[in-house]
């Protein structure tokens, strides 16, 4: 895949994010801003919308009909829950489930959330894997399961953070990391213990730049799976 042809909107979909962002921490008072702290920006619903889109586009392209692609009213069965609400699916018209894909973000507060949006992760690959051995998406190849993650790129997120060892000694690879080191190698893990397809890690900074850390989960790779997977499912789309 040419991702330079995909490149004018990525820059859209990381502009969004920010003015998305920051027009929903502005319409917040004083007192909501003191009472729930940075809640407001991290529970926006459509500050990933521009990556949302570019994704859109790039199954389009590929020849996906629109009616296959979901973004809205994505809750597929779990296995112990009832329904996870994913951000995109693409589903074939003989009802198989082909794409299935998280977006996730962190701006400050690292230290706060990166332990949640590890479990969380975690937790909804673990859920969907169950289900689909379990049969909720019957008669069909396993789906590619996409996550990807945008981390806000300053100070605090590039420090070295302090590791507690009380009782036994962690894994050498997290010695010596900042938080962004850490969701590296978490986007790393989770496609080395095949929880996810392909992951992706973007960092940005509120100057509107970003970029990869490492090629094996950076956006160029994640749109090339993305676009192979689908490449090889589109005689599912044929009518």
């Amino acid at each position: 895949m040419d991702l330079k042809k995909y490149q004018t909107l990525l820059k859209e979909a990381i502009k969004l994010f920010w003015e998305t962002r920051n027009s929903q921490k502005d319409a917040q008072s004083e007192k909501e801003i003191k009472d729930t702290g940075n809640r407001s920006s991290v529970t926006g619903g459509k500050q990933l919308d521009g990556l949302l889109k570019l994704l859109y586009i790039v199954a389009t392209d590929l020849g996906i009909p629109q009616e296959c692609i979901f973004i809205k009213g994505n809750q597929l069965p779990g296995y112990f829950r009832p329904t996870k609400d994913w951000d995109m699916l693409i589903i074939t018209p003989s009802k198989k489930l082909a794409a299935v894909i998280e977006l996730k973000s962190q701006v400050g507060s690292f230290g706060n959330n990166i332990n949640n949006k590890t479990e969380e992760a975690l937790g909804s690959a673990t859920d969907l894997w169950t289900a689909f051995r379990e049969k909720a998406f019957p008669n069909q190849p396993a789906p590619w399961l996409g996550y990807m993650m945008i981390v806000e790129k300053s100070q605090k997120s590039t420090s070295p953070v302090r590791i507690s060892e009380p009782y036994f000694k962690v894994f050498s690879e997290f010695h010596n990391t900042s938080y962004l080191d850490r969701y590296s190698l978490f986007c790393q893990k989770l496609m080395l213990e095949r929880l996810y397809t392909q992951t992706c890690l973007i960092w940005v900074t509120n100057d509107h730049q970003f970029g990869d850390l490492e090629t094996s989960i950076s956006i160029e790779t994640f749109l090339n799976s993305f676009a192979g997977h689908l490449t090889g499912q589109l005689h599912e789309f044929k009518k």
